[in-house]
């Protein structure tokens, strides 16, 4: 079984008459768009605006950030079992629109939701910056519930990115990147003296708005299980969750895991990347103990030399992440952890709220609680006003000549425990 890649690299992004591709441009017919997320029930308002690279723009409460996909060969878009008929994700062709993206907004779903800019100091924080995005501002009918709202404009983001993936559908890529994948038995017959890696891939899924979703499943319902490498780019894994934004795996994030695409660009040369397994953040004891379990007897059962475990989040997740770590260490197979860390704004105090001397392997994304100082932005997309409730933010976050200083905890993808980001963090 093979996965093949398609991508078509963006430009520039406008509106227009119709929804196409020209010249490495996309034209976004606005009215038709407009009017086909309007068809939910939960949502008043819909309204699209376009934010560049280097403009003065800042954009703010973001939910969400989704990447347009399209499986040309098969009817309908990405994410299956959400937004798409349910199908097995990660194999077949897929084309990409590269370069541009669509960004939730509007009213406030959860406090910790948080803000791009596309210049300045928040711009060298945020990967999102460097695209061209289409940003959707919605606000809900009168009455809904959080659940609803945040229901509301996570499907209306799928919906939007599955309607721009459709543009890309009959396009010729610039450029096809070619997946192996192969049974578990095969892996190790076709490549038996390269050591043998897995990715332990944790999902937030602590309720109360901190959600992600496999295929559909909320991921806090489900037990440890395999997943294919691929999978995650066909929108397998979907971002359902308001947890602090620099720390928080956007569907974008998922969809473009640094993690599973490095460990595929070395597969079959210095390493052999069997898979990944999946595993949900708990909030109960029990739960955390099951999961860390049954994620432990799955590397084992894989048979590898060594994992790589991230987590999603940050405080009671760090158990998990530790849980886990200590589990497999003492099954004999070496892991190493991604996470970032909450050391408070001058960087002394705990970094996690768990450890344990076999977690000696640590990358860090950085310190999410330092401190930095945003210029004034010429427009905002969305509303200014959470700025002092969103976390990250203050009391006295918002200065009289627009300016704003928050922790790194507010921008999105700061300190991203996929290794999304710039940052990182040195012991001295």
């Amino acid at each position: 079984m093979q996965m093949k890649v398609g991508n078509i690299f963006i430009k520039d992004l406008q509106f227009g008459p119709r929804t196409e591709v020209k010249d490495h441009t996309l034209f976004v017919n606005k009215e038709e768009l407009t009017e086909y997320l309007l068809q939910d029930e939960h949502l008043a308002e819909v309204a699209l605006d376009i934010a560049h690279p280097g403009e003065s723009v800042r954009i703010m409460p973001v939910k969400d950030v989704i990447e347009p996909r399209v499986k040309p060969d098969q009817e309908g878009g990405i994410f299956p079992g959400m937004v798409s008929k349910m199908s097995t994700a990660g194999h077949g062709r897929t084309h990409v629109l590269k370069g541009v993206s669509v960004v939730t907004t509007g009213k406030i779903v959860g406090y910790q939701e948080g803000m791009i800019d596309m210049m300045g100091p928040g711009a060298d924080l945020s990967p999102f910056s460097q695209l061209h995005n289409l940003v959707i501002v919605a606000n809900p009918v009168g009455g809904v519930t959080p659940y609803q709202h945040e229901a509301a404009l996570r499907k209306m983001g799928l919906k939007a990115a599955n309607y721009l993936g459709e543009a890309a559908r009959s396009l010729t890529p610039d450029e096809i990147l070619d997946y192996e994948l192969l049974p578990l038995h095969k892996y190790y017959e076709t490549y038996p003296t390269l050591p043998k890696v897995a990715y332990v891939y944790m999902l937030q899924s602590q309720g109360l708005l901190h959600d992600t979703y496999f295929y559909g499943v909320d991921v806090k319902n489900i037990v440890p299980t395999l997943m294919y490498p691929t999978e995650v780019m066909d929108g397998a894994i979907v971002s359902g969750n308001c947890v602090s934004a620099c720390d928080k795996n956007t569907t974008y994030h998922h969809q473009n895991s640094p993690v599973i695409h490095d460990l595929l660009s070395r597969h079959g040369k210095d390493l052999c990347f069997v898979g990944c397994v999946i595993t949900n953040e708990n909030v109960t004891l029990l739960d955390k103990q099951r999961s860390s379990d049954l994620t432990a007897k799955l590397v084992e059962f894989l048979g590898v030399d060594g994992v790589i475990i991230s987590e999603e989040g940050f405080g009671n997740p760090d158990t998990d992440l530790i849980m886990n770590c200590t589990k497999i260490e003492n099954k004999g197979i070496k892991t190493v952890l991604v996470t970032d860390e909450y050391a408070g704004q001058d960087g002394t105090s705990q970094s996690l709220a768990d450890g344990s001397p076999l977690a000696n392997a640590i990358v860090s994304g950085g310190n999410a609680n330092a401190l930095v100082t945003l210029p004034a932005m010429d427009k905002v997309i969305g509303n200014l006003d959470p700025v002092e409730v969103i976390a990250g933010g203050f009391e006295g976050s918002r200065r009289p000549d627009g300016s704003i200083t928050v922790e790194l905890q507010a921008i999105i993808g700061a300190t991203n425990e996929l290794g999304f980001n710039k940052l990182t963090a040195r012991e001295y």
